[in-house]
């Protein structure tokens, strides 16, 4: 379909990079090449310790809070939980980290609304995670429920329903000569762990599968497909 992309890498976090604002360009906001590497970026920093800040006996708490918060914009794209989290590590004082964050936020040094619009088209055709994985891990970042439903609205269903097919003919061929059940079994965990729901994953799979078998060998009318069971959850962990 028009503006189909495909769950592969050099799309997603793999592919060009997003900063929300950094040290040496304070006016900059949105996408700076692209929104791909926004997911890699940002996991790989939190892996990071926080920067040293410059300490002494006459430091600014707000000048400090300003050093950590830029120091750690250039890394990667941050929301403002993870920010304030990091200043509270740092022993900064509430009153100072409130107020540099505030002013950030004035300036759209830090926008949770595009970080998390760049985090969904960026893990969703970067890694092919459904809308169900994604709010999860904007929740995780501290992502405001507002701003986390208008950035998975863009998500278009149509395009969710083709990257999980595509997620589900890229492993087809890996299923080969197993039983059908065993099948079904491995392709819905798949899709399960990538977020998508029960119903969704078990018609991709069966549609699959059905369109293997009037290409291939095996008729139709031997394909035992295992209505959806109870216990999915189950089954994506399998």
């Amino acid at each position: 379909m028009p503006g189909r992309r495909s769950p592969r890498a050099g799309t997603g976090p793999e592919g060009t990079g997003w900063l929300a604002g950094s040290a040496g360009s304070p006016g900059r906001t949105g996408p700076a090449a692209g929104t791909g590497g926004v997911a890699r970026a940002s996991q790989a920093a939190d892996a990071r310790r926080d920067p040293e800040p410059e300490t002494g006996p006459d430091a600014d708490p707000e000048a400090i809070a300003r050093q950590i918060c830029l120091r750690m914009l250039s890394a990667a794209p941050r929301t403002q939980a993870q920010l304030a989290a990091a200043l509270r590590r740092r022993g900064v004082p509430e009153e100072a980290a409130t107020a540099v964050l505030a002013r950030f936020a004035e300036v759209k040094l830090i926008d949770d609304a595009m970080f998390a619009r760049a985090w969904v088209d960026s893990r969703h055709h970067g890694r092919g995670l459904a809308g169900r994985a994604l709010g999860a891990e904007l929740r995780q970042r501290g992502v405001a429920p507002d701003d986390i439903q208008a950035a998975l609205s863009e998500l278009d269903p149509e395009q969710e329903v083709a990257t999980a097919r595509e997620l589900v003919e890229r492993r087809l061929a890996g299923t080969a000569g197993m039983p059908v059940p065993a099948r079904m079994r491995r392709l819905t965990g798949v899709l399960a762990r990538k977020g998508y729901p029960p119903g969704l994953a078990y018609r991709v799979v069966r549609e699959a599968l059905e369109r293997e078998s009037r290409d291939g060998p095996v008729p139709l009318d031997d394909l035992e497909i295992p209505s959806e069971p109870d216990d999915f959850d189950e089954v994506a962990d399998a």
